[in-house]
């Protein structure tokens, strides 16, 4: 039967094709040009770590949360800051200590004389990014209103929902030195955590300039407020969700799941990563692309992203652990053994 809608000639729709991929393109290289306006206001008070400020704006961008590990005195709170005024966004830090409780957290109700009624109290969790600083040191059970925040993008206070702000983002730090007076993170925590970002020891150059810049300042805080505003809060959430319109081949969702299903049978491994491994080396592998000027995914996205996504939701034997080995340098034995695809 006859299509009863006229069709249009093929020259118009291959101009108006045309003319579509065009506006597409332009979006992602708007998008692009912002992020890397986010990195260069970055640098003028993180020196070196191209890696870690990468990492973190790549999980910003993915709308997801991260966990930063490394030596005391690296620039970790100040990174979030900096991140925090780039974006024209709220920032606070929890220090987490032993007997901080989840109402430090969230908030609670308190009785206010003049209305005499109750009032919620908003805690830190309200804001656009939060510093979790040493989020160890806390018990479950404070580590738990968190989780809600990370998971649900909202916090219960005295069985009231409360909705957090958007975009909403956690930093949570840890200290790889420190194991004495320290709750593990449960697993359903850290799976939540959308990358795990290192924070190495900045290279001798690196250090020196550090050095110089702060030799005009009064104390050894760099001040942020030299961070010019790149975005603001609403094209914040309009970049992130410009991430569900990029192209990703059905090879490269393929290539994704058979990464983080070989961690559940590969020597060593006791624990592998979860479906939501495979999901979040996507997630981050989009954003990468996008840094890269790209509105499509190739297989080096996911081999670039998936040590930082991977290797918090992967366990090793006791064996390799005693050895030294890293859950960074298995997931890269790994990589070189599953075939990637050829687009």
């Amino acid at each position: 039967m006859d299509n009863l809608t006229p069709s249009q000639p093929d020259s118009e729709q291959d101009s108006h094709l045309s003319n579509m991929d065009e506006s597409i393109n332009a979006e992602f290289t708007v998008a692009r040009n912002i992020i890397l306006a986010m990195k260069k206001e970055l640098a003028k008070v993180i020196v070196g770590q191209d890696d870690v400020i990468d990492q973190t704006l790549l999980c910003f961008i993915a709308a997801g949360h991260a966990l930063v590990e490394g030596v005391p005195g690296l620039g970790k709170t100040l990174l979030v800051r900096s991140l925090a005024q780039a974006v024209s966004g709220k920032f606070n830090r929890i220090q987490f200590t032993p007997d901080l409780m989840p109402s430090d957290v969230s908030g609670h109700a308190m009785f206010n004389k003049q209305s005499e009624n109750f009032v919620i109290r908003r805690g830190p969790v309200f804001c656009n990014l939060l510093l979790a600083d040493e989020i160890n040191r806390a018990p479950a059970k404070t580590q738990s209103a968190l989780l809600e925040a990370m998971q649900e993008n909202q916090v219960t206070v005295e069985g009231q929902s409360l909705s957090l702000p958007t975009p909403f983002m956690v930093m949570a730090t840890q200290n790889p030195l420190e194991h004495e007076g320290t709750y593990p993170l449960p697993e359903a925590q850290l799976d939540r955590f959308l990358m795990h970002i290192w924070v190495d020891y900045p290279s001798e150059d690196e250090e020196i300039a550090l050095s110089k810049r702060l030799s005009g300042h009064v104390g050894d805080t760099l001040d942020v407020s030299q961070i010019n505003p790149v975005i603001d809060l609403e094209k914040v959430s309009k970049l992130q969700s410009l991430l569900a319109q990029m192209e990703v081949d059905e090879a490269i969702h393929n290539y994704a799941v058979r990464v983080v299903r070989a961690t559940r049978d590969w020597h060593g491994i006791q624990v592998g990563a979860g479906p939501r491994g495979s999901l979040s080396v996507l997630r981050v592998a989009k954003a990468y692309a996008l840094m890269q000027g790209r509105s499509f995914v190739i297989p080096d996205d996911i081999k670039v992203m998936a040590v930082p996504v991977l290797r918090h939701r992967i366990r090793l034997t006791a064996e390799l652990e005693i050895e030294g080995i890293s859950p960074a340098q298995v997931i890269e034995e790994l990589l070189q053994t599953v075939e990637a695809p050829r687009l």
